[in-house]
């Protein structure tokens, strides 16, 4: 069916169901009406079985309004012939006398019970399911958007599937919101079919009394009876349609149709229909309970539990094949997957594995995806996939960091036990394990829980052993964080950049600055901590520069100073001054001359690195954060001098500072 028809049909349908409500329908269309009303309903509760994702049914909220608007017509047209001619067709009729016999006291409690079902427990349950699964939708989707970003600048996906996923967890989520709102009105509708069926008893009785000359017990029978089987055939599709909105909402991890889910999660173990129907068995036997209901059920039970136990042996006896033939890689593209380096592992010894383990990937991944955010905030580097496995070479407390394969550091943590700190002088010793804070190499103590209170009174600073893996990794991912980005990753930041700043990127990259300059000069930036949020500044920057060839270590220094703001937060600034180590003048010549390549003696170069180290280490004696401060043509060549003994001392040429900072130096390399 084409689309315009299909839009012209449906807006006729609305149109019909309203006139409804105002215009009477004759007795035959009615029943025809509501026969399609119960065709319809079970049509959409068996369409819920078979889906294995609700957003295949992602209408059902507009539907299930129109469903409810449709049952409401047919109450209201139901109740004007009931009233007007006491007869409402075919169908209500014979509800009323075939389904509870005649009775219209049996047919008003069996409306009662299904109301009751449908109010009490199937709505209200649908409703609360929906609110928590909207909910917790809501909550779930930055850890989504940020996970999907990972794996597009791992290069695990491409920018189109990223584009369908970021669409797909937008429509769940709008989907769970509707169908929160959406079951409000299955429950009102059953909260006004209550009050339909009383409203139609009372007035019955009125016209059968006053109008017709009924006597009063022929009319409670006649307008009751046709009362009760316009409710009994309003209220099943009613409940058809709750029961198909309790299983949407309660499938969102379904992976399968909701029968062979049935059959593997529920039939697919022996043990649990072994025992039921041993169990069944022994009520069979006691005495005063009937027989042989009990004994049939019980070996129908074995006689299952007999077929799976059979299969489940045949998926045994399988593994250890499996195990003696590993599979070995048939294809290029399987064999590339064994070497292909990671961009970031972590390895966890056995008993380290509780930390990756939940219905989430455990409280590691949580702090990674912690550790994620916080490095896109501090640096502007989305860190790539993160992969978690186990390693059965280290000890079991041990764990280890790989970054492109190499190992970048290790440390062991005790899951049982709290690190107790020593922030310097502390004499107080509890008993413990020794060791060293596993990020900064500080002494430390695994001390027992029940300890930790006495710790920190003492002074120490307690952490948890989560805590203590997540600093180590975020410090290592600071050092490294030149090594995680690639250029599939600035692929990925200007892809991002193009949908804000289109002319930026298009004018500037690739034709005046190329991917290659600007990868390295990224990665230099990264390597000594300075953000790079504000792409913008780096590319104009660059462009400025680019009609000069510089190398990317030129190109990086001019990107420094225009990034002196970002550089001046990422000092230890108190009180508008900045504590500095600056350089003489003819320290600072000396080290100038040698970057262009000049001829400076190299034991000058090493009297300037051992004075800088001095004063480095002077300004820590004293509790104070080092910079180093120098003249522009002096920074690269101090900064490749001091790096390998202080890499994480800021080395920063005058411009780079912002222009209302004062500067004290406390240290001078002459």
């Amino acid at each position: 069916m084409r689309a315009g028809i299909s839009d012209l049909l449906v807006g006729a349908g609305l149109i019909v169901i309203v006139l409804m409500m105002v215009v009477p329908l004759p007795a035959s269309w009615l029943s025809l009406l509501i026969a399609l009303n119960i065709g319809f309903s079970l049509a959409l509760l068996l369409s819920t079985t078979y889906l294995t994702d609700p957003l295949e049914l992602s209408i059902f909220p507009s539907l299930l309004l129109i469903i409810t608007l449709f049952r409401l017509a047919l109450n209201v047209s139901a109740t004007r012939l009931i009233l007007l001619h006491g007869d409402a067709g075919v169908v209500v009729q014979k509800f009323g006398e075939v389904v509870v016999g005649g009775n219209p006291l049996v047919g008003f409690i069996m409306f009662l019970i299904l109301a009751l079902i449908q109010f009490l427990v199937i709505t209200r349950g649908a409703e609360r399911v929906a609110e928590v699964a909207a909910r917790f939708t809501l909550d779930a989707m930055p850890g989504k958007q940020m996970a999907i970003d990972a794996d597009l600048s791992a290069g695990i996906i491409d920018e189109a599937e990223a584009r369908e996923r970021r669409r797909k967890i937008q429509q769940e989520a709008d989907f769970y919101g509707a169908m929160d709102g959406a079951s409000k009105f299955v429950k009102g509708d059953a909260i006004a079919a209550l009050v339909i069926i009383a409203i139609n008893i009372v007035g019955g009785l009125i016209v059968g009394l006053w109008q017709k000359g009924m006597d009063i017990m022929g009319a409670l029978q006649h307008y009751t009876l046709l009362t009760v089987g316009e409710g009994l055939s309003a209220q099943i599709p009613a409940l058809l349609v709750s029961t198909s909105a309790g299983i949407m909402v309660t499938r969102a991890a379904a992976k399968d149709q909701l029968g062979q889910e049935i059959r593997l999660q529920l039939l697919g173990r022996s043990r649990p229909l072994m025992v039921a129907g041993g169990a069944l068995l022994l009520m069979g036997l006691v005495p005063g309970l009937p027989t042989w209901p009990f004994l049939l059920l019980g070996a129908a039970f074995l006689l299952v539990a007999g077929q799976v136990l059979r299969a489940e042996k045949g998926r045994e006896a399988q593994k250890p094949m499996e195990a003696i033939q590993p599979k070995e890689p048939t294809s290029p593209e399987e064999a590339a997957s064994l070497v292909t380096v990671q961009p970031m592992e972590i390895e966890l010894g056995y008993g380290l594995l509780p930390l990756a383990e939940g219905p989430s990937g455990g409280e590691l991944m949580a702090r990674i995806g912690s550790i994620r955010r916080h490095v896109a905030r501090e640096l502007g580097l989305i860190l790539p996939l993160v992969r978690v496995r186990d390693n059965m070479e280290l000890l079991p407390q041990e764990y280890r960091v790989r970054v492109r394969g190499v190992e970048v550091g290790r440390g062991e943590i005790y899951l049982d036990r709290f690190l107790a700190i020593d922030p310097g002088g502390l004499q107080d010793e509890f008993p413990g394990i020794p060791t060293r804070e596993p990020a900064f190499g500080l002494p430390a103590m695994w001390i027992r829980k029940e300890d930790r209170e006495g710790a920190e009174a003492a002074g120490y600073t307690v952490v948890d052993p989560a805590s203590v893996m997540a600093t180590h990794l975020m410090e290592l991912v600071r050092r490294h964080a030149a090594d995680l980005l690639t250029r599939q990753e600035v692929k990925a930041m200007l892809d991002v950049l193009r949908e804000e700043s289109p002319a930026v990127v298009d004018d500037i990259v690739p034709g005046t600055v190329s991917m290659t300059l600007l990868h390295r000069v990224l990665q230099n930036l990264l390597r000594e901590q300075v953000p790079i949020r504000d792409l913008v500044t780096i590319l104009e920057t660059l462009a400025q520069v680019a009609g000069q060839n510089p190398d990317p270590e030129a190109a990086t220094e001019a990107v420094r100073g225009a990034l002196a703001r970002q550089i001046t937060a990422r000092l230890p600034v108190e009180g508008g001054q900045l504590s500095v180590v600056a350089l003489a003048p003819r320290a600072e010549e000396e080290l100038a001359q040698a970057l262009r390549g000049g001829d400076v003696p190299a034991e000058r170069l090493q009297e300037i690195r051992k004075k800088t180290h001095e004063a480095i280490m002077a300004m820590r004696a004293r509790g104070q954060r080092p910079v180093v401060l120098c003249s522009p043509g002096a920074r690269l060549s101090l900064r490749r001098l001091i790096e390998r003994q202080h890499g994480d001392v800021p080395v920063v040429a005058y411009h780079e500072l912002a222009g209302d900072i004062q500067v004290k130096a406390v240290e001078v390399v002459d």
